[in-house]
């Protein structure tokens, strides 16, 4: 199924080439992009909201997936419903859904129903498109509209969404479309969406159902963004970061009946301390040719002696990853600096990284458990615990909890493959933990 566009010439122009130039004067392509779990971004016509949702998408590292949440306007379909086939298509071509990604969600869900009707017609999800397409073509999309319903319902869809996120080892971001108040003076939209931005800037959705209601604020989109934050909340955000409001007056000159619009950044606040010195590691070297000295101060986790993997993506695609099955270095610190050094510069599977792709990449580090004889390879959970296959001095190691391996025979087919050890060539099993630090 291919949904077309349904306000293309309407809500932004309808030609290629018209649509990409507003595009690029409504987004600034200079800004450091951020990595972030969610986003909110109005809906609106191009000439109203567009300058909130090209600031906004302007400094959000773009992920493979993006999830996105929509209010239904049309009332048609199922009240919670999500689309896992197909493509959407607009004027800059088209968008694929993530059917693997889809699919888990829509299994995994206590509400959300197959439906293409509820997004035939609605306009929230598709004036999104435009904006992920123009920074990322390849660009894969799972949407889901949501209709009015208990605000719990809306909590737990988006729970549920995490869980499915962390399970599936994607790189994903949830953007949750929604503009503000509607049709009230300036002054009113104003003060009562600065309520509303406060409890999404606090991450607080139970704050926003609330003065949503008692304020009687015609926020068309709350319940994808209550949905978003506690998605959000559950993988890990713990700051919210407004980047630009403004109302339709802005536009037309007219304060006397508006709509609001914000864009609103939702993310994790810092890194843990060993992933800040792979990303350091890497950087400085990339930049200087240096590698950097461990911390003065090293963390308990640093202290330890361990076998460490340090994995590098870039805008979710694996750019690099190199680890030692145990411990080479006196500490961790040290392991980690020499590994994420090798993944930057010597995985062979890939080219050296550049400095001009320092922005866009993303990190994380594996500690790993001594390594532990397996006699039984059955109650083996390939999700909690990796595999090494020995024959020899020939051996192969995988990670738990990858993408796409889902079973221990898996592991162990793919541990063969990477050692060059035969399918029928008898070996030595061992299984290990990891901590995954990102």
């Amino acid at each position: 199924m291919i949904r077309k566009p349904a306000v293309a010439g309407q809500f932004y122009p309808a030609e290629a080439a018209q649509l990409k130039s507003l595009i690029a004067g409504l987004v600034d392509e200079t800004e450091e992009k951020q990595t972030v779990i969610g986003l909110m971004s109005p809906h609106a016509g191009y000439p109203y909201s567009g300058p909130v949702a090209g600031a906004t998408i302007s400094r959000v590292k773009l992920r493979a997936t993006c999830i996105i949440l929509g209010p239904s306007h049309t009332g048609m379909g199922k009240h919670f419903a999500i689309m896992t086939s197909g493509s959407w298509q607009t004027p800059l071509g088209e968008v694929a859904i993530d059917g693997e990604l889809a699919g888990k969600i829509l299994a995994a869900s206590s509400h959300l129903e197959e439906d293409a009707v509820a997004h035939q017609y609605e306009h929230s999800l598709e004036v999104q498109l435009p904006f992920l397409q123009y920074f990322r073509p390849d660009i894969r999309i799972v949407p889901i509209v949501l209709s009015q319903g208990d605000g719990e319902i809306y909590k737990e869809i988006g729970r549920e969404l995490a869980e499915v996120i962390k399970n599936s080892g994607k790189e994903v971001i949830i953007l949750a479309s929604s503009d503000m108040t509607h049709y009230e003076s300036q002054e009113s939209a104003e003060k009562k969406d600065r309520q509303a931005i406060d409890a999404v800037l606090n991450l607080d959705e139970d704050s926003l159902l609330k003065r949503v209601a008692r304020l009687d604020i015609s926020m068309c989109g709350y319940a994808p963004v209550v949905a978003m934050l506690a998605a959000a909340k559950a993988l890990g955000a713990d700051k919210a970061e407004l980047v630009k409001y403004q109302t339709s007056g802005d536009t037309t000159g007219d304060y006397s009946s508006v709509v609001g619009y914000a864009g609103i950044l939702v993310k994790k606040e810092s890194l843990p301390p060993i992933v800040q010195l792979a990303r350091k590691t890497v950087e400085t070297y990339v930049r200087e040719g240096k590698v950097v000295p461990p911390p003065a101060e090293l963390t308990p986790e640093m202290k330890e002696k361990a076998g460490v993997f340090v994995s590098i993506h870039k805008l979710g695609d694996l750019r690099g990853c190199i680890g030692t099955f145990a411990p080479t270095q006196k500490n961790v610190a040290k392991e980690v600096i020499t590994n994420a050094v090798s993944a930057a510069t010597q995985d062979p599977r890939f080219l050296p990284i550049t400095a001009d792709e320092l922005a866009d990449l993303d990190y994380s580090v594996d500690v790993l458990t001594a390594p532990v004889p397996v006699e039984d390879a059955a109650g083996l959970d390939p999700k909690k615990q990796g595999v090494i296959v020995e024959c020899g001095w020939r051996r192969g190691l995988l990670l738990p909890d990858l993408e796409g391996v889902d079973t221990v025979e898996d592991q162990i087919s793919i541990c063969r493959q990477k050692a060059g050890i035969e399918p029928d060539e008898p070996v030595n099993l061992y299984c290990f933990e990891v901590k995954r630090y990102k």
